[in-house]
């Protein structure tokens, strides 16, 4: 039987260590610095798909509603400065009205029989929650 030749490091294992190494950093300064503002929270309604409505909600002084209607089904939408919220519909299933408020930049409350979507973006990114539970 043949031995096996003996494996001793060379100058690409470096390489590939450094660029690990690299990019370990780079994902890690990523991650540190993503709780800055990005902009004021603002609230974008779609339906079907195309944006219908941008509310930037830090712009008002109080609740506010508005009427979204498409596909034969009409939703009331609450605005506030810091959340928005589907109050009324006419749909079937009622799943918008039972999610409640939205309040952080990423959330969003989907109507799928109206196919109307309400999404928050900006704000502050959220570094409290917990995203994720394993077991």
């Amino acid at each position: 039987m043949k031995s096996s030749p003996k494996l001793r490091p060379n100058g690409w294992d470096a390489l590939a260590a450094a660029a690990v190494l690299a990019l370990a950093v780079a994902c890690a300064a990523l991650f540190w610095t993503g709780g800055e503002e990005i902009g004021p929270l603002t609230a974008v309604v779609s339906a079907n798909g195309e944006p219908v409505d941008r509310v930037v909600l830090a712009d008002l002084s109080g609740p506010e509603e508005r009427t979204y209607t498409s596909n034969g089904y009409t939703l009331r939408v609450a605005f506030g400065p810091e959340s928005a919220q589907v109050t009324v519909s006419d749909c079937p299933t009622q799943d918008c009205v039972h999610m409640g408020e939205i309040t952080r930049g990423g959330q969003s409350i989907v109507c799928l029989p109206a196919r109307i979507v309400v999404q928050l973006e900006g704000g502050a990114a959220a570094d409290d929650g917990v995203d994720l539970v394993i077991g």
